[in-house]
């Protein structure tokens, strides 16, 4: 190889070696700019997240059967209902799933349900393969009939007062 070319061979070699070693910072608007386009949605939702939201959505639509305050210890009755939502939070099922046979209670439980929807729209990310969620909700009834669900339930009375 003649000196010549092997002299530039050396040159750019050094000026490789020196550019590797020299880090260039783009301006925090560049950064930024960059963190926000690949940054995937905030609107991921947990499960109990949306099952606080049906409870909000129940307890705006039937506010007179909602119990304030403290359940008390022994509950009247306590109603299991399983229900299905569509991607865009129709109610397609909706059934008595465990109950201690207060028919009262579970006709309540039913309706306040069914009075709430359509429910929200869950986050797809929730959804079966048929584009539906299944769901359980427990309705909590003091012995006055009105109700608190276990998804957002005050602490229950520890005595029999």
């Amino acid at each position: 190889m003649p000196a010549s070319r092997f002299r530039s061979v050396v040159i750019a070699l050094i000026g490789a070696l020196t550019m590797s070693a020299c880090t260039i910072t783009p301006p925090p608007s560049v950064v930024a700019a960059r963190a926000a386009a690949a940054a995937p949605p905030v609107s991921v939702q947990t499960l109990d997240d949306y099952k606080a939201r049906i409870a909000q959505r129940i307890f705006e639509r039937n506010p007179s059967l909602v119990l304030k305050g403290t359940p008390q210890a022994m509950l009247r009755s306590f109603v299991l209902v399983s229900f299905t939502v569509d991607r865009g939070g129709r109610l397609i099922t909706s059934s008595v799933y465990r109950t201690n046979g207060d028919d009262e209670a579970e006709a309540t439980a039913l309706a306040s349900l069914r009075r709430a929807a359509p429910l929200p729209a869950p986050p797809a990310q929730l959804l079966n393969g048929k584009g539906q969620l299944e769901l359980f909700e427990g309705w909590m009834f003091n012995d006055n009939g009105k109700f608190q669900l276990q998804t957002s339930h005050s602490p229950q009375a520890m005595t029999l007062e």
